[in-house]
C-alpha cells in the first residue's frame, strides 16, 4: 500500500500546463534531473494548487507549472550547480520543494503565452526577486497578479524568486524521499 502524501497533478482535471524543467536538459544545472515526469505534489498544496487554478481561470488565465516534488537527490544536484542559500536551499536543510509542500509557476494566456514576468524561471538575479521595483508596470502587474492568485489559494511567497510559491509553515512538513521517483543517469 502507497503511504505517500505525495499525489499527482493532473493538467487536464486542474486545466493548467506542466512544463518540468528539470526533467529536460535546459535548466541551471545543465542537465537532465528527473527521469521521471511526474508532477507531484504534497495533498494539502495539490489542494491549495486546484484552487489557484480556479483563480486564474476567473482573471481569464492558466497556471504553467516548471517544478513541484523534487526527490532530495535532485536538491543535491542543484545544490551542486549554484551553492546559494538565497536561491537554491542547502540540501542538509531541506527544500520546502522535497517536502512536497512547494511550487514553480507562471501564468499564461489563451494562447499558452507566458505573461511578461520580467525574468525568466531560474534566472538567479536580483531582476527575479518578488518585488524587485525597476521593472515595467505591466511587469509588475503581472508578478502581483501571480502573487496575488496564489496568497488568494493559501501559498506563501519568498523574497528571493517570483515563480516560487509554498505552503505556510513549510518545515513542519517532514521530507519525502519517494523512491518511484527515480534519478536520471
Amino acid at each position: 500500500m502507497n503511504n505517500s502524501p505525495l499525489v499527482e497533478v493532473d493538467a487536464q482535471v486542474l486545466n493548467l500546463e506542466i512544463d518540468l524543467i528539470y526533467a529536460g536538459v535546459d535548466n541551471l544545472a545543465g542537465k537532465q534531473i528527473y527521469q521521471d515526469p511526474r508532477c507531484l505534489l504534497h495533498r494539502d498544496a495539490e489542494a491549495c494548487l486546484r484552487n489557484a487554478s480556479r483563480l486564474a481561470h476567473q482573471a481569464g488565465l492558466r497556471l504553467k507549472i516548471f517544478d513541484a516534488y523534487r526527490p532530495p537527490y535532485a536538491q543535491y544536484l542543484l545544490w551542486a550547480a549554484l551553492p546559494n542559500p538565497e536561491y537554491v536551499r542547502d540540501p542538509s536543510l531541506g527544500s520546502h520543494h522535497s517536502r512536497g509542500v512547494a511550487v514553480d509557476l507562471t501564468l499564461i494566456d489563451t494562447d499558452g503565452q507566458a505573461l511578461d514576468m520580467g525574468t525568466g524561471f531560474d534566472d538567479m538575479r536580483e531582476q527575479s526577486h518578488q518585488f524587485y521595483a525597476d521593472l515595467p508596470p505591466q511587469v509588475q502587474r503581472n508578478r502581483l497578479l501571480l502573487l496575488g492568485i496564489m496568497l488568494g489559494a493559501g501559498f506563501s511567497y519568498i523574497d528571493s524568486e517570483w515563480w516560487h510559491y509554498e505552503l505556510p509553515d513549510a518545515d513542519d512538513y517532514p521530507l519525502i524521499d519517494d523512491t518511484s521517483f527515480k534519478q536520471a543517469h
